[in-house]
C-alpha cells in the first residue's frame, strides 16, 4: 500500500520499513557466522572470516540506523528519503559482502 505524499510530494520512506528488519536480521547472521568461525578455529586453524564478517555486521548495523532514522523524520521528507538511499546504499554493500565471505570462505580464500 502507498502512503500519501509528504510536503514537497515526496513520498514517505517505504524502503527503510523493509530495510530495517532485514538489515537486524543479517547482523545476526553475521554475529553467528563470527561465533561459529571462532569455535572452528581451534580445528581449523586461524581465518579471516570473522574479521570480514564483522565489517559486513557493521555495513548492516549502519543501514539499520539510517532506516530507522528515514521512518522516524518523516515529517522532513528531503531528509528522510536521503536517509533512505543512504541506508539502501549500505544494506546492498552489506549484502555483497556477506555473498563475497561466503564465496571466498567456501573456497577456502580466507
Amino acid at each position: 500500500m502507498s502512503e500519501p505524499a509528504g510536503e514537497g510530494g515526496a513520498k514517505a520512506p517505504e524502503k527503510a520499513r523493509h530495510i530495517l528488519p532485514t538489515a537486524s536480521t543479517m547482523i545476526g547472521i553475521s554475529t553467528t557466522l563470527i561465533g561459529l568461525v571462532k569455535l572452528l578455529e581451534h580445528y581449523s586453524g586461524p581465518s579471516q572470516v570473522d574479521v570480514f564478517s564483522g565489517i559486513v555486521a557493521v555495513l548492516f548495523l549502519l543501514s539499520a540506523i539510517l532506516s530507522y532514522l528515514s521512518t522516524r523524520l518523516e515529517a522532513r521528507p528531503r531528509l528522510s528519503r536521503f536517509l533512505e538511499q543512504v541506508a539502501d546504499n549500505f544494506f546492498l554493500l552489506g549484502l555483497v559482502g556477506i555473498t563475497g565471505v561466503a564465496f571466498l570462505f567456501a573456497y577456502e580464500v580466507i
